[in-house]
């Protein structure tokens, strides 16, 4: 039995008649036409908002420049007057045999044997001062001028004796010819007594005996001279002359500077008093360092050291191990080791604190076996860029201009840093000015973020 549906119009003569599969395939229409109309809107909104990220990829390689300027930023171009004046310098990578070596602290010191301590050897006063504190002298040159009551009553007493001494020749010679002609009368013709030839005999010999007392006094007194620091030279003067000169000249002992100078214009000074100058020789100085007692077996003399003051770019300066306490100290537990530099222009001074490098006797020439070369590189050369060490490398064809590098490093030695990967041998390398370099990548990269 089929179910069919009247649909009439209000008017129309002839009704239709539609059946209900016909609706249902009209309904299924409408839907597929709803579908796809929502699909293509869809569509067109997907369109519509990946629109704004193709311009956001488009400004992005616009501000980037693409690959070729990200290869750059590891690169710093310099002038040729910067890298002159910033000290850059470019060296080979060499090998080198590095050895252990102890670190401890230590301080710098005056060289003792190197030192003098200026007294004054007489009693006076200060009337002249010819040298300035931290003023080089040279052994021999005048430091003070020292006027003494002293000296002028040594003076004019060796004048008095050396008057007496000269006048006791004679009176020697006279006694002398008196004593020979008194017994020349008597052995002929016995025209004198005896006891006349003995007394003449009496007067010579005292006359002998003056005379030897009076070259003791001259001497004593010239020797009380040397002692208020009048050389033999300047007495033999003095007596030429025979002026009274109570000034006396202190001068150097040995060559140096003058690293201390107590005394003032118009100051009494004796000799009790310990020093009125100290003079140093700082062309040698003495690193004193203070190295555990378990380390001290390491320790040789002769061994090679290094020593570094002030900033930590400064350059390890080259000594040698020259004396080892044997004595312990019970507080610290440390014995001092004293190391030798030259310091001739180098900014070595007396007071400074230090750092040490010893090389172990077990990798010092004293039977210990060399160790192997490898690649090292000043420690300066090596910066912290990004929390790694890197080195900077010469562009090859681009004048003054540096790539950093990343490196494996190890253990600082003697101010070498061994690298055991990113450099080769022989290959060039950024050996001074390296901090120059790194602020400069640091500006760089900054400038290229923003």
């Amino acid at each position: 039995m089929h179910t069919h549906t009247d649909i009439q119009g209000g008017n129309d003569p002839h009704p239709r008649r539609i059946t209900i599969p016909a609706l249902v395939a009209v309904f299924a229409l409408a839907a597929l036409l709803t579908t796809v109309g929502c699909k293509k809107k869809a569509d067109g909104d997907d369109h519509g908002a990946a629109k704004p990220a193709a311009k956001a990829d488009e400004h992005a390689g616009h501000d980037h420049g693409g690959g070729g300027e990200e290869a750059h930023t590891d690169e710093v171009k310099l002038t040729a007057d910067a890298v002159e004046r910033y000290g850059i310098k470019i060296e080979s990578a060499q090998m080198w045999a590095l050895r252990p070596t102890i670190v401890t602290s230590a301080r710098v010191g005056f060289n003792a044997e190197a030192m003098a301590h200026v007294g004054s050897p007489l009693r006076g006063r200060v009337v002249e001062i010819k040298v300035r504190l931290g003023q080089d002298v040279k052994k021999g040159d005048e430091l003070c001028i020292i006027e003494s009551p002293e000296l002028g009553e040594a003076q004019a007493d060796l004048l008095q004796k050396r008057v007496a001494k000269d006048s006791a020749g004679p009176v020697v010679d006279l006694a002398k010819a008196s004593w020979d002609r008194a017994k020349g009368l008597y052995d002929q013709t016995q025209g004198t007594s005896l006891t006349e030839v003995q007394r003449r005999e009496a007067e010579y010999k005292g006359a002998v005996a003056a005379q030897r007392a009076a070259d003791a006094a001259v001497t004593a007194s010239e020797n009380r001279l040397h002692l208020l620091g009048m050389n033999q030279a300047a007495v033999d003067a003095f007596l030429k002359t025979g002026e009274v000169a109570p000034r006396y000249a202190i001068h150097a002992a040995i060559d140096g500077q003058v690293v201390q100078r107590e005394v003032t214009l118009g100051e009494l000074v004796s000799p009790d008093r310990e020093a009125i100058m100290v003079l140093a020789d700082l062309s040698n100085v003495w690193v004193l360092a203070d190295v555990p007692e378990a380390k001290l077996a390491e320790i040789a003399v002769g061994a090679k050291a290094w020593v570094k003051v002030g900033s930590s770019d400064s350059k390890p300066l080259e000594g040698q191990v020259a004396f080892i306490s044997p004595m312990v100290d019970m507080t610290t537990r440390t014995a001092q080791v004293r190391i030798e530099v030259a310091t001739k222009d180098l900014p070595l001074k007396p007071g400074m604190f230090a750092q040490v490098e010893i090389v172990t006797s077990s990798a010092a020439g004293f039977g210990g076996a060399e160790p192997t070369p490898m690649i090292a590189v000043p420690d300066v050369a090596v910066q912290t860029v990004e929390g790694g060490p890197a080195i900077f490398v010469p562009v090859e064809g681009e004048p003054n201009t540096f790539a950093k590098r990343a490196v494996t490093i190890g253990k600082t030695v003697g101010g070498l840093v061994p690298i055991y990967s990113g450099l080769v041998e022989g290959e060039r390398f950024v050996a001074a000015g390296t901090f120059i370099l790194k602020a400069d990548l640091g500006k760089g990269s900054a400038a290229h973020e923003h």
